[in-house]
């Protein structure tokens, strides 16, 4: 199988980390694909063993150049055999060693989940009689070399979706990995709601620096505005209340293995108080540890 995987000279592994997903189907592959992308991988899903060479070579001379590759490699793709092993002695010989990660069942919960999708099995129909349970059979036959190499094997039977991430994540995450990257936008009621936001609040409950003539012309950026606004009554118990609403969301959505919260922060216009409170907001979310902010004001200068 040496010239299956591509010309690999010159492809290393001292600046790109490279994963090996492979398994039985049924056992969670796509699912194990999607939990790598959100821990920042670059997932290539059914990829042919001959060009996985190739797709570590654009890895390591793309730009911004990638740093992890995650590799899908099953039997949906007719070129290949199994031979894992072959594969990674020449990946090790051009100095890749990459991690494999092969996810597992038993064959009366791969049968099931077959059942419940009312899909064939990949391998269904090569066999003498075309039945499930020989399909799952021969897959097993042809991936067990794989499975004695693999550097970490998930049993997934008995495993929920969050169980498997939190085992893929525990194995192929980093610091970072229980970071939620939080959003806060401010926005007008005037121009619609904001479509990709998770939660809103509405500002439209305190008084609006519009009706005073010396504020109006000046945005919730500027400090006076800033300070008229959130001095008002009720203004920042609201923003106590509603960070400590957001620190417990924001800690469901690590759980659940969420990344990524848009808070829309709304008033009538989007030019006074709901960019001072967005602003505010922002800078108590920033002192709270695995989570980062960015700010954005999407209705500010548009009237």
């Amino acid at each position: 199988m040496g010239s299956d995987t591509g010309d690999l000279r010159g492809v290393g592994s001292d600046d790109i980390e490279v994963a090996l997903v492979t398994g039985l189907s049924g056992a969670g592959l796509g699912t194990a694909a999607k939990v790598l992308e959100d821990l920042g991988w670059y997932v290539a899903d059914n990829m042919p063993p001959e060009l996985i060479g190739r797709m570590i070579e654009i890895g390591r001379s793309a730009e911004p150049r990638l740093e992890r590759l995650a590799l899908v490699v099953d039997v949906r793709s007719r070129l290949f055999n199994g031979d894992v092993p072959s594969l990674l002695g020449d990946l090790a010989a051009a100095d890749v060693r990459p991690r494999v990660l092969f996810l597992d069942a038993s064959d009366d919960v791969l049968i099931r989940r077959f059942e419940s999708v009312r899909r064939s099995h990949p391998l269904q129909n090569y066999g003498a009689d075309g039945t499930l349970s020989e399909g799952i059979a021969r897959e097993r036959a042809r991936l067990a070399p794989v499975k004695e190499r693999a550097h970490l094997v998930i049993d997934t039977s008995v495993l929920s979706v969050h169980g498997l991430r939190e085992r893929i994540a525990a194995a192929f995450g980093d610091e970072a990995t229980g970071t939620v990257a939080v959003t806060v936008e401010s926005f007008g009621f005037k121009y619609g709601l904001p479509l990709d936001a998770d939660v809103l609040c509405d500002m439209r409950f305190l008084p609006n620096p519009h009706w005073v003539p010396e504020l109006r012309a000046r945005t919730g950026q500027d400090p006076e505005v800033a300070s008229y606004v959130l001095n008002q009554p009720g203004a920042d118990e609201y923003l106590d209340l509603y960070h400590r609403l957001l620190v417990l969301t924001l800690a469901g959505y690590r759980r659940e293995g969420k990344r990524y919260m848009t808070v829309g922060v709304g008033c009538t216009g989007g030019k006074h108080r709901s960019v001072a409170v967005t602003e505010a907001l922002a800078a108590r979310l920033r002192s709270d540890a695995d989570t980062t902010v960015r700010v954005v004001h999407r209705d500010l200068g548009r009237e």
